[in-house]
C-alpha cells in the first residue's frame, strides 16, 4: 500500500498515520482483532453514560437520569443529574490523579532507598537537579553530601502523600507561582463567605484528596455540584503540583534530566534482523534499566547466538517517551500503535508496566511468537508472562526479560513479518532546563518574544489516542494550524508521539510556522513544536508557566497560554485538564466529556470556572475552529496586558 505525506489522513477513517493505515490493511486481511474492530462491535454505546447521567454507586441502581425531562429526573435516593454527573467526574479525577501520583510515590521511595544505600542498582545521576529541587522546597544543601540531601528530599516528597495537617503540600507551595497560590487562597475565603460552607482548593495531601473524593461520593454524602467539582480541582492540583511533579523531578535526579537529541519515530524503528523489544507503559524505572542492560556484551552475544544482529529496544506510549528523551531510543508509536506493533510479526517481546495497556494485547501476542511480559502487581493481565519487577533487583530482572526476548527470536515466522519502512525524524528533549538554556538561561528571552509579538503565545497540547477520533488527525491538524499562527506549541504524551510521527518535530517543520515563530526557530536551531516528555511530565509545563508568571509578577491566568487535549481518553486526562484549569489555563477538549447531562456542571466548568479560576474547559470538534478559539483566547489575554 502506498503511503502519503504526513497529515494526509485520506486513506482510512481510523487513522491519519499512513503507517497505521498500512498495518490496518493487514489487520483487515488477516482478521486480527483490534481496538477499532472492538469499537464497531460496541455500537451503539450507552447515551446515558456519554452524558454522565448513569449512577451505580449503590445496589439500588443503576439509575439513569433523562436530562431532557422525558424520563426520571432523580435516582432512587433522590440524586439529580447535576449530582450524578459531578460525582462521576470527581471519581474520574480521583482515579486519574491517583495513577500519576502513585507513579511519583514509587519514584520517591526509590530515591529514599538510593540515598540510604538500600538500593545500589540506581544512583543519583543528576545532582544539579537534586540541589535545585531541594533548594526550591527549603532543604539546606550547603556543605552537605548528595545522599544526605537526597534523603531529606525523599522524606519531603513522601510526606506530601500522607501528611494529615491542613497546610498545602510543600511542592505546591514552593513551585506554584506566588500570585496563583494567593489567588486560590483568597478564593477559598470568598467561597466560604458566599456559600457559608468550606470549599477547599489548595491540596493538603496527595492521598487525602483522592480519599476525600471517594468519601464524599459515597452513597448519602455530597450532593452539591460546586463542592464536588471544587474537590475534583483540588485533587487534580495535588497531582499536577504534587504527585506528577515529584515523579518528574525525582526521575530526573535518578535517571538524568533529558537533553535535546534527535530520534526516529514510527514502526519503521523495528529491525528485521534484530531482537526487537518494545517497552510500553508509563514508569521508566524498569525500562531505563532494560535499555542499559541491553548494551551488555553478554546480551549482545546471546542475541548473535540466537541468529540476530543485536537487541533493538524501542518505545511505545509514555514509557517510550521517557527512554526516548533520556537514552535516545526509537519510538514505535503512541497508544493506538500497541496492537499494530505486534501485528508486524517482528516484536519478540513487549514489556509493559502500568497504564494504557490493553488487556487484548495478551490474546494478540498469542497469535505470534511475541512474548507479552507484564512486570507490575498493579497491572496483571491473563495470558501474559508475568515477571515481577523489584527495584532492588533491577539489573537481574532486566537481564531475565531480555533473555526471554532473545529466546523468542528463533521462533519468528518470517513469512508473517511486515515492518512498514516509514519513520520520521524528531528533535526531542525540551525540558524546562533545555528550553531556558536555548534562550540564554532565564525566561526573559521567551517573555520578550511574547511581549513584542514575535510569538503570540504558547499552546500546551497533551493527550491520548481515542478510537472515536481518527488517530492523530486532530493532533496533526491543530498543531500545524497553531504554529502557522505564530503560536509556539509544547506538549507531552501520545500527542507528542503523534506530532513526531508527522514530522512536526523535525527542523523542516520550521517552514510550516508563521514568519515570527519561523525566524525564532531558525535562529535557535529548534523545531516549532517541542516535545517535553511523557504525560506525567505535564508538570514541566506547569513549571515553565510558573517561571514566566513569577518573572512578570503575574498570575498564570493573565498569561497568553492555552491548553488542549484533542484526543483524550483516560481518567488521567481529566486530572491533567483539571489541574491546568485550576492553575488558570483554559483547556480545549475533544471528544465530549461525560458532563453534558448536567447543565449545572457544564456551566460551572465552562463559565463559572472562568470567573473563579481564570481557567476553564471548552469543547470543539473541528481542529481549525479549535485553533481559532485558542488563538482568540491568547489574543484576549494579550489585549488585557496591553501587548
Amino acid at each position: 500500500m502506498s503511503t502519503c505525506d504526513a497529515g494526509c489522513g485520506k486513506h482510512d477513517h481510523r487513522s491519519a498515520d499512513p503507517v497505521a493505515v498500512e498495518m490496518l490493511a493487514i489487520a483487515d486481511r488477516e482478521q486480527y482483532d483490534n481496538q477499532w474492530s472492538r469499537y464497531e462491535k460496541q455500537q451503539p454505546q450507552c447515551s446515558y453514560g456519554q452524558l454522565g447521567t448513569c449512577c451505580k454507586i449503590c445496589s439500588m441502581g443503576p439509575c439513569r437520569i433523562d436530562p431532557f425531562g422525558e424520563g426520571p429526573t432523580q435516582g432512587v435516593c433522590g440524586a439529580t443529574a447535576d449530582t450524578i454527573v459531578a460525582r462521576n467526574l470527581a471519581r474520574m479525577a480521583a482515579a486519574g490523579s491517583s495513577s500519576h501520583s502513585d507513579h511519583g510515590r514509587k519514584a520517591a521511595l526509590l530515591l529514599k532507598a538510593v540515598a540510604t544505600g538500600a538500593n545500589t542498582n540506581y544512583q543519583l545521576t543528576d545532582t544539579d537537579k537534586l540541589v535545585a529541587v531541594a533548594t526550591r522546597i527549603g532543604i539546606p544543601t550547603e556543605g552537605r553530601g548528595f545522599p544526605e540531601i537526597a534523603n531529606d528530599l525523599a522524606d519531603a516528597a513522601i510526606n506530601c502523600f500522607g501528611k494529615q495537617d491542613d497546610e498545602p503540600i510543600i511542592f505546591l507551595k514552593k513551585f506554584m507561582p506566588k500570585k496563583r497560590y494567593q489567588h486560590l487562597k483568597n478564593l477559598e475565603k470568598t467561597l466560604l463567605e458566599s456559600t457559608g460552607s468550606v470549599i477547599g482548593l489548595l491540596p493538603r495531601g496527595i492521598d487525602r484528596e483522592a480519599v476525600d473524593i471517594l468519601h464524599r461520593t459515597h452513597f448519602g454524602c455530597d450532593a452539591d455540584p460546586l463542592s464536588l467539582i471544587a474537590q475534583s480541582i483540588r485533587c487534580s492540583l495535588a497531582d499536577g503540583w504534587g504527585g506528577s511533579m515529584i515523579a518528574t523531578s525525582v526521575q530526573d535526579i535518578l535517571l538524568g534530566t533529558p537533553t535535546i537529541k534527535t530520534i526516529k519515530a514510527n514502526l519503521g524503528v523495528l529491525e528485521i534482523d534484530s531482537v526487537n523489544v518494545v517497552i510500553h507503559g508509563h514508569e521508566p524505572i524498569l525500562s531505563a534499566k532494560i535499555v542499559e542492560m541491553a548494551q551488555k556484551p553478554e546480551i549482545h552475544q546471546a542475541a548473535v547466538v540466537a541468529g540476530a544482529t543485536r537487541v533493538n529496544i524501542v518505545g511505545l506510549c509514555c514509557t517510550g517517551n521517557e527512554v526516548l528523551l533520556r537514552q535516545g531510543v526509537g519510538m514505535a508509536g503512541n497508544e493506538a500503535h500497541s496492537e499494530l506493533a505486534i501485528m508486524t510479526g517482528a516484536v519478540d517481546a513487549m514489556v509493559v508496566d502500568v497504564q494504557c495497556i490493553y488487556p487484548a494485547l495478551a490474546d494478540l501476542a498469542s497469535c505470534f511468537h511475541t512474548r507479552f511480559i507484564t512486570t507490575s502487581d498493579q497491572a496483571k493481565i491473563p495470558g501474559a508472562v508475568h515477571i515481577q519487577f523489584h527495584e532492588d533487583q533491577a539489573d537481574a530482572i532486566s537481564l531475565k526479560i531480555l533473555n526471554e526476548a532473545i529466546a523468542a527470536f528463533p521462533r519468528r515466522n518470517k513469512n508473517r513479518i511486515n515492518i512498514p519502512e516509514h519513520t520520521a525524524t524528531a528533535m526531542v528533549g525540551f525540558t524546562v532546563e533545555e528550553i531556558l538554556k536555548a534562550l540564554g538561561g532565564t525566561p526573559k528571552s521567551l517573555i520578550d518574544l511574547i511581549l513584542n509579538g514575535t510569538i503570540k503565545g504558547v499552546a500546551g497540547i497533551v493527550g491520548c489516542n481515542n478510537v472515536k477520533v481518527q488517530q492523530d488527525l486532530f493532533h496533526r491538524q491543530l498543531t500545524a494550524e497553531l504554529i502557522k499562527r505564530d503560536i509556539l506549541v509544547i506538549g507531552t504524551g501520545c500527542w507528542a508521539i503523534g506530532a513526531a510521527k508527522a514530522g512536526l518535530m523535525d527542523l523542516s517543520a520550521q517552514e510550516l510556522a508563521g514568519d515570527g515563530l519561523k525566524a525564532v526557530c531558525k535562529q535557535l536551531g529548534i523545531p516549532p513544536v517541542l516535545h517535553m516528555g511523557s504525560c506525567v511530565d505535564c508538570s514541566r509545563m506547569l513549571v515553565l508557566a510558573g517561571a514566566i508568571a513569577d518573572h512578570l509578577d503575574l498570575d498564570i491566568s493573565q498569561l497568553p497560554l492555552v491548553g488542549s487535549a484533542p484526543e483524550w481518553t483516560t481518567e488521567k486526562a481529566v486530572a491533567i485538564g483539571s489541574y491546568f484549569v485550576g492553575s488558570g489555563i483554559p483547556v480545549h477538549l475533544w471528544p465530549l466529556p461525560p458532563i453534558l447531562g448536567s447543565p449545572a456542571v457544564t456551566s460551572i466548568l465552562t463559565e463559572g470556572a472562568k470567573d473563579l479560576l481564570g481557567g476553564y474547559f471548552f469543547v470543539e470538534e473541528d481542529p481549525l475552529v479549535a485553533a481559532d478559539k485558542m488563538e482568540a483566547i491568547i489574543m484576549e489575554r494579550r489585549a488585557a496586558l496591553s501587548i
